[in-house]
């Protein structure tokens, strides 16, 4: 029962409780750091017990009955078969029912008796060290116990759902994700980016500086892979104010350095990046140094743990959508695949394309007309406008019917 209840006790809530000042924990702990002294101990204690008791009851049987091969064969086999039931496996099933319950109170009986029994552990040790030898197998390091990969760290989580909070669960299942997407899969995309373009007229300028949603703004010079700078709208919106006739240079004299970002940067990392370098916003570039979309803090934070509570109008957010009754779904084409994959229980490919519009263009490798059908991963899509060599809007419909939907 207690090697049992030890082997399976959870290690990482006795680690907890140990820390937390319960002494029966901290004690068992000290155990299953030595597991090759402990198991030592208690299989040297049970084999004694066990043949001490066979010994006996058989000397019994024979002064009680006399020196008979029956009498002999019948006490063993009855020692045998009690020893089995209420010495092996009652105990051994009760342990690794009630492991931590078990094993935190024989740990204060079990430490002394390692210590007393040091010597004998030590004797029995040396032969089974040298049989190992001959055998050459290395027993260096496995007594320690092995770190947690993230794939097993990810196992807990899900295994842990009745102790975690469903939201709670999701940021810490996101945070393990980060690794495996870059910024190309969280930025806004260059169509939707909101900027400022230096070779428009003031007048517009001023326009659209009164009527954006964003404090910081990309500012190019008639083309936007021509970036210029970050525009500080609040230290902008200053100049509005002012009596004399604003010029570019006027905007132009505000501008921050532009922070430029690879467009295959991993989010981890360049979350580390942005804490590193004091920016909460990048411009993402390919290869050839064109602009791919904008990057913000915001968004690697809400990739963590969801859409912020208080978004602002107008921001390239992520819109909510779901199949209907008929099992179908509109949607633009500029809409992310990973946002089609999360909202709709799909599983379109992310290694490639990152918007619909995207994924039809490679699958058809030609830009379709309305009307036109075709399945991609067991999903029927049809084209329902298109509009300046883009889709525009896209008819999903499901395989299989939506449920619960009125």
């Amino acid at each position: 029962m207690t090697e049992t209840a030890l082997m399976a006790a959870n290690k990482h809530r006795l680690r907890h409780l140990a820390k937390r000042g319960s002494k029966l924990a901290a004690t068992t702990v000290w155990l299953l750091e030595r597991t090759d002294k402990l198991l030592s101990l208690v299989l040297i204690a049970n084999t004694l017990i066990n043949a001490l008791v066979t010994a006996l009851v058989t000397a019994i049987a024979i002064s009680l009955f006399g020196n008979d091969e029956t009498v002999i064969t019948l006490a063993t086999a009855t020692v045998a078969f009690l020893l089995i039931v209420f010495s092996e496996i009652s105990p051994k099933v009760i342990g690794a029912t009630y492991p931590e319950r078990i094993a935190m109170p024989t740990s204060v009986v079990l430490k002394p008796l390692m210590a007393l029994a040091k010597p004998i552990i030590w004797f029995v040790n040396l032969f089974v060290a040298g049989l190992l030898k001959l055998l050459r197998i290395k027993t260096g390091g496995h007594s320690q116990e092995q770190r947690l990969s993230q794939e097993e760290l990810r196992s807990l989580v899900l295994e842990g759902s009745h102790y975690i909070q469903q939201k709670h669960q999701s940021i810490l299942l996101n945070l393990f994700d980060l690794e495996k997407i870059s910024v190309e899969d969280v930025m806004t995309p260059r169509a939707q980016i909101e900027a400022l373009n230096l070779a428009v007229p003031v007048a517009e300028i001023k326009h659209q500086l009164a009527t954006c949603y964003h404090n910081k703004l990309p500012v190019y010079e008639g083309e936007i892979n021509h970036i210029a700078g970050i525009l500080h709208v609040r230290k902008a919106v200053g100049l509005l104010n002012q009596e004399e006739e604003l010029t570019v240079e006027h905007f132009r004299a505000l501008l921050m350095q532009p922070y430029f970002i690879p467009a295959e940067t991993d989010v981890l990392k360049q979350l580390q990046y942005f804490q590193e370098n004091h920016e909460r916003l990048g411009i993402v570039v390919d290869e050839y140094g064109e602009v791919q979309g904008l990057v913000t803090l915001d968004d690697i934070i809400e990739e963590m743990i969801g859409e912020f509570t208080t978004s602002m109008p107008g921001a390239a957010r992520a819109e909510s959508f779901d199949w209907d009754i008929n099992g179908e779904c509109l949607l633009e084409g500029a809409t992310a695949l990973r946002d089609i994959n999360r909202q709709l229980q799909l599983d379109f490919p992310l290694d490639g394309p990152k918007t619909l519009n995207g994924l039809i263009l490679e699958f058809l490798q030609d830009i379709p007309e309305a009307g036109t059908s075709f399945k991609i991963n067991d999903c029927i899509m049809e084209i329902i406008q298109v509009q300046n060599q883009a889709i525009k809007v896209v008819r999903l419909i499901s395989h299989k019917p939506a449920e619960g939907k009125a």
